[in-house]
């Protein structure tokens, strides 16, 4: 692993002695969010030809340093906020405990693992699935207000805890995550899918994108990271930092200024 962006003498010493664990946690630290708010962060790999997936999945297109990025990202978070659809397609589970990251997380007062929150307007789940069923910590539902009771309350029968964020029986991509932030998940982190991101980046909610740009082609018709409706007026974020490992590139962009400017 190599920083290309931000480099300084501090950085260049300590590429030399090589990027451990906690260097790489300190390179993606969360920003302390205002109070009542939380950081929604995405982190996300495309090709170079603009590919999210490769028959349906993101993992064809990942890589070691990729993986080992996304698992620096879920030990920081708080949440790790999905949309339904790439539950059942990723056949998501629980997140894990890394021991790695027990001292820190204990000292941010936060849990052994982030919770994971499925954001699910029809409650179309399988809630026999050990991401309901055995999680390490209680595993969060957001829907909205109208959804139907008789599933809601399946939910909270294996021990889901229900989040609402919107008033009827859809679910309002704004208010998630002051939703989530509102009961104590203010370091939020969604990898997806495309239309959830999508959602996020329509609604203004997302401030920042950590990209893995993946040195490979796969043509065809992939959907890109984020789908959904088109926003009006293309919203501007700033590189912060840039690290590049076997041709892979690790962008870390936060929300700036509105507009296309170059």
């Amino acid at each position: 692993m190599r920083r290309l962006f931000p480099v300084t003498d501090q950085t260049a010493t300590a590429e030399a002695a090589g990027w451990s664990l906690d260097a790489l946690a300190d390179a993606y630290a969360y920003p302390s969010p205002p109070d009542g708010a939380g950081w929604l962060r995405a982190n996300m790999v495309s090709t170079l030809d603009g590919a999210g997936q490769h028959d349906g999945r993101s993992r064809p297109i990942s890589g070691a340093a990729d993986m080992r990025i996304f698992g620096v990202l879920r030990g920081l978070a708080d949440a790790v906020v999905v949309g339904a659809q790439t539950v059942r397609q990723e056949g998501y589970g629980p997140a894990r405990a890394h021991k790695g990251f027990a001292a820190r997380r204990a000292a941010a007062g936060q849990g052994p693992a982030p919770a994971v929150a499925v954001v699910s307007a029809s409650l179309d789940l399988d809630f026999t699935q050990p991401l309901f069923t055995s999680p390490l910590v209680p595993t969060l539902v957001l829907t909205g207000a109208g959804a139907d009771p008789a599933r809601i309350g399946e939910a909270r029968k294996v021990g889901a805890e229900v989040l609402f964020a919107g008033d009827g029986t859809g679910v309002d991509p704004a208010r998630v995550p002051a939703a989530l932030a509102g009961h104590g998940f203010a370091r939020l982190l969604t990898e997806g899918g495309p239309r959830l991101l999508g959602q996020f980046v329509a609604a203004g909610v997302l401030d920042e994108l950590c990209l893995a740009l993946s040195p490979m082609l796969t043509a065809g018709g992939a959907q890109r990271i984020a789908g959904g409706p088109s926003v009006e007026v293309p919203r501007r974020f700033a590189l912060t930092s840039l690290l590049e490992e076997d041709g892979f590139l690790f962008g870390r962009y936060q929300r700036g200024e509105e507009g296309s400017g170059t």
